[in-house]
């Protein structure tokens, strides 16, 4: 049958009536709209499934706090697809840092209108040929890889999702800048996702506690730091507030962004990116064995490669190093990478042929 035109507005009333019911109670709803948009790309959305075809709409809005905001709003976050309609906007409203009241009327109205552009797109572009770099693109979240450490092999999990939906991962490493300041919540950098999701939140969404926050400036207050840098590579150690209902445990904080006097830029380098890796992984085995049970997961991200201008190949190499030097010499951690899309996510899966990310040819420093 040949699927009918999709029109925006008919898309629109569909979505907030998927964003009311949630994922796990649309079996038997009328969403004609939806289901001829996903009959328009049958190969990427399993027989035209309604619910693959939102992923891979939202898989198509930039990346950050539109996306992580979508994500929540029709429970594609992972973990959220049974959550009520009120704790999912709540979720969402705290990624913008407003009230729920004013998510409603204003970001969530946003937020659902460029969902449903995308999937208007998605039904009126010509057919994708079935290659490989589409199939990358359209790829699932969550990837392993085989790779070479030493003598032996190893395995790596890709994430390609933002960093605050992880979940069963032990210790998490956030860049930070060198005086151990975190960004204010409604950023969309790695730190100011997590700083958010760690967040204890009232029932309606209110900032009850900000743990994350408070545990580092108590390590800077007992290591002197308080108020002044320490040495690009330090790494401090907190809990993971909130994060601990995902499974998170630990939050490693690196200090690699050295802030650049009488601007808003910073300046990083994959040595300092190294060697903040090298010494998460020994605090990792510092600690391993004082938590019940025992710390054995780690996820890195593309350490600098956001405000900190490293390009994610070079970001890649420089964490990478330290990894592979721990894996060689024996080490049995679980180690985790967690990236925005399929082309940082394609890095990391060159890795096991020996193809190492290119480096930067003037690996100096670089501005945010």
């Amino acid at each position: 049958m040949t699927p009918l035109p999709v029109e925006h507005a008919a898309v629109l009333a569909e979505l907030k009536e998927v964003r009311r019911a949630g994922l796990v109670r649309l079996r038997g709803r009328a969403l004609p709209a939806l289901e001829s948009a996903a009959a328009s790309v049958p190969a990427r959305t399993a027989d035209g499934a309604v619910e693959a075809l939102l992923r891979l709409a939202v898989a198509r809005l930039d990346a950050g706090t539109l996306r992580t905001a979508a994500e929540y709003t029709l429970g594609l976050a992972q973990g959220t697809r049974d959550w009520p309609a009120p704790s999912r906007r709540a979720r969402a409203c705290a990624v913008y840092g407003v009230s729920v009241e004013r998510f409603r009327k204003d970001h969530e109205v946003m937020v659902l209108g460029q969902i449903a552009e995308r999937i208007v797109q998605l039904a009126t572009e010509e057919p994708v040929p079935d290659t490989p770099e589409a199939r990358d693109r359209d790829a699932g979240t969550h990837r392993t890889v085989e790779v070479r450490a030493g003598a032996g092999t190893a395995l790596l999990t890709v994430h390609v999702h933002p960093v605050d939906l992880l979940r069963d991962v032990d210790v998490v490493v956030s860049p930070t800048n060198t005086y151990f300041a975190l960004p204010e919540p409604y950023k969309s950098s790695v730190s100011a996702s997590l700083r958010r999701a760690a967040a204890v939140r009232g029932v309606t969404g209110d900032v009850r506690a900000d743990p994350v926050q408070e545990e580092l400036r108590t390590w800077a207050a007992r290591h002197g730091t308080a108020g002044r840098p320490v040495l690009p590579g330090t790494v401090a150690a907190t809990g993971a507030g909130a994060l601990a209902g995902q499974g998170i445990r630990r939050i490693y904080h690196a200090a690699l962004a050295v802030p650049r006097a009488g601007t808003n830029d910073y300046d990083v380098l994959p040595a300092d990116v190294t060697r903040a890796s090298a010494r998460a992984l020994t605090l990792l085995a510092e600690e391993h064995d004082r938590h019940t049970p025992p710390l054995r997961s780690v996820c890195f991200p593309l350490l600098g490669s956001g405000r900190g201008g490293l390009p994610p190949g070079v970001s890649l190499t420089a964490v990478w190093a330290a990894v592979e030097a721990e894996l060689a010499r024996g080490a049995r951690w679980d180690v985790h990478f967690v990236v925005r899309d399929a082309e940082a996510a394609a890095l990391v899966e060159r890795i096991p042929a020996g193809n190492r990310p290119a480096r930067d040819p003037s690996p100096t420093r670089h501005s945010g």
